[in-house]
């Protein structure tokens, strides 16, 4: 037969000691809990909240806290907030830089000979990316000043105008990556006009031109992958020089949230978030992190129909680097 701990029980009824035995125990099996599970407190999945710039229905700077910073006319087709904290905006007919005061200090309006423009991206050297598309599909380098600097003849492979390009952007090296959405390829055009690369998104393992793996935008990573948002094969991949998929996402990674991917960015932290232009009501932005796990979403009113999007802080920290997208 067990005996009675009368000391144990002396101390219970004391209400102080009561409560020093009850934070033991608690500590014991808390100790014994970590050491099976590998918990420990840094790994606590932390809330992400973002800052962020949306082009499409709507153009607007969404706060992490969701409300709305900034907002100025919708329609809008690409841009960047550019380290002054103004924002470069392109529509369909011209583009804009204004200040967040919504003064207009840069502007240029397409050529009456072409449709439409779609790319707009401040350079290294001041001047400003812009590509149109029509009946002379062109790549241009506009200065402040409004000038044409450089003209390079695009090859889209098809007279849609709509469908010739979409995003451009300029690589460290000085050529430029530019998406042909009927050609299902992304060329890289030297500042001469040549087409130095080809990387195909037709790809059998995509699922082949059936598919519909229009290339939208492409962003040339640090790593010498390119990443690229496929619109009607609702993908996301990663390829290599080589024109290999290394890393794909689409409606089977995230339970059908991507309609009509456009916009990604790839984050310092090895994140990419997508964004889906038909999504026009609940979530149209995700975060995937490297293995395809969801970590933030937006259904933010604003975010609904996202054309191009860029992340700007995160739980308060800014973006670091030129953005990715």
């Amino acid at each position: 037969m067990a005996s009675i701990d009368w000391e144990f029980l002396t101390k219970w009824r004391d209400t102080t000691m009561r409560t020093e035995i009850f934070y033991k125990i608690i500590a014991v099996l808390t100790s014994v809990w970590t050491l099976n599970t590998g918990y420990c407190k840094d790994s606590l999945p932390t809330q992400i909240r973002h800052s962020y710039l949306v082009l499409g229905a709507k153009t607007a700077i969404i706060g992490e806290d969701e409300n709305i910073q900034w907002e100025y006319k919708g329609g809008s087709r690409d841009g960047f907030v550019l380290p002054n904290g103004n924002v470069l905006i392109a529509w369909a007919d011209h583009v804009e830089e204004v200040t967040r005061d919504k003064q207009t200090v840069f502007s240029y309006k397409k050529s009456p000979d072409n449709g439409e423009i779609s790319t707009a991206q401040r350079l290294y050297n001041g001047n400003t990316l812009i590509t149109e598309l029509g009946s002379r599909p062109r790549l241009l380098e506009v200065n402040p000043q409004g000038t044409i600097t450089t003209e390079v003849a695009l090859q889209p492979e098809t007279g849609n105008v709509h469908m010739q390009t979409r995003m451009a952007r300029q690589l460290k090296n000085g050529n430029y990556l530019v998406p042909h959405l009927m050609a299902f390829a992304i060329k890289e055009y030297s500042p001469e006009g040549k087409i130095v690369h080809t990387l195909k998104t037709d790809l059998d393992e995509l699922g082949g031109r059936k598919d519909e793996n229009w290339p939208f935008t492409a962003i040339r990573l640090d790593n010498g992958n390119t990443l690229v948002s496929l619109t009607h094969g609702n993908k996301v991949v990663e390829m290599n020089l080589r024109g290999e998929v290394v890393w794909k996402a689409d409606n089977q990674h995230v339970g059908g949230l991507f309609k009509d991917p456009c916009g990604s960015q790839r984050l310092a932290n090895g994140n990419t978030v997508i964004g889906s232009h038909a999504a026009n009501q609940g979530v149209s932005m995700v975060e995937l992190t490297p293995d395809r796990k969801i970590v933030w979403t937006s259904n933010h009113p604003l975010a609904a129909g996202v054309h191009e999007f860029q992340i700007l802080t995160t739980n308060g920290k800014p973006e670091p680097g030129i953005p990715m997208k």
